[in-house]
């Protein structure tokens, strides 16, 4: 377990949590992964609330981690190949502002790596990223039942069809960056 005090923050929202937050919990140098939601402007939001759409809040993680071991633009290179930073609004059938690719930074230098990330990413889709990169908000967790889904879920068909294959790929491009079991 690393130092609490070298521990930094990163929030990402890219399509569903549960997504996110079992590939992040999985990496090396990722103290904690927290689903949440951010961005809108409904105080202590409810799943089925921003499920609605209209909190304007993003369902998010926040992730602690070391950046001695695993650095913020590692978190985005791994954030950029489980989801589609292309799409508006939408990851696969997972549709609503709620679902929307957005990198909330915490300090200057997130921001500034977000962006020049983003800059040389392009090159490798042939669609504008369309990713917003904004300041952090208040950050809301979700409900208890969304913490851990997947570790705890892996048999629920949505784990199985959309969650695995992110975990998968992760696994398969990113082996070495993965924690040991």
């Amino acid at each position: 377990m690393a130092n609490s005090e070298k521990l930094e923050t990163a929030t990402l929202a890219g399509g569903c949590f549960w997504c996110l937050e079992a590939v992040f919990q999985r990496l090396r140098g990722v103290e904690s992964v927290v689903s949440g939601y951010m961005g809108g402007a409904t105080h202590n939001p409810t799943y089925r609330d921003v499920c609605n759409g209209t909190t304007g809040h993003a369902e998010i993680v926040q992730i602690k981690f070391d950046p001695t071991v695993i650095s913020f633009t590692d978190l985005l290179e791994v954030f950029f190949v489980i989801h589609d930073p292309t799409t508006l609004n939408r990851q696969g059938n997972d549709r609503g502002t709620q679902y929307r690719s957005a990198i909330y930074f915490h300090t200057t230098e997130q921001k500034t790596a977000a962006e020049a990330f983003m800059k040389t990413e392009q090159a490798n889709w042939s669609d504008p990223i369309v990713t917003e990169v904004t300041a952090a908000e208040t950050f809301y967790p979700a409900e208890e039942y969304h913490q851990n889904y997947f570790n705890q879920n892996t048999y629920q068909p949505y784990c199985q069809f959309v969650v695995a294959p992110k975990v998968q790929k992760t696994i398969e491009k990113f082996g070495g960056k993965l924690k040991a079991d």
